[in-house]
């Protein structure tokens, strides 16, 4: 039961910004639909389509496992892959998120070997 909760939950999140999309269009019908998938990502109707997979994709990590070690995972793999720990403070900073976890973000990041 769980996971079929976590599988809407994840197929939800596009179709609410779908909406958001065709709301924000002010058209109706089939302009409406066109046109929220071209505004939704780079590359017309197929990067807003890319995009809304992205964001299923992305919606399902996080209900599977949580946002902070989502959050965890992609600095460490940044680190990995070479970023300086000072990039990575300085990306953390620009996030539209809380004070107190980008405190715990930076604290991760001090953490790496």
């Amino acid at each position: 039961m769980d996971q079929i909760i976590k599988k809407i939950a994840a197929l939800g999140v596009p179709g609410l910004v779908f909406m958001v999309a065709i709301e924000l269009t002010g058209l109706a019908g089939a302009a409406a639909l066109t046109t929220a998938l071209a505004a939704l990502g780079p590359g017309g109707i197929v990067g807003g389509v890319m995009t809304l997979c992205v964001l299923g994709v992305i919606a399902d990590g996080i209900a599977e496992y949580g946002f902070d070690a989502i959050a965890k995972g992609v600095l460490k793999e940044l680190y990995c892959k070479g970023e300086s720990k000072e990039s990575i403070k300085t990306k953390v900073s620009k996030y539209p998120i809380s004070s107190k976890l980008k405190s715990n973000l930076y604290d991760v990041v001090d953490k790496f070997a």
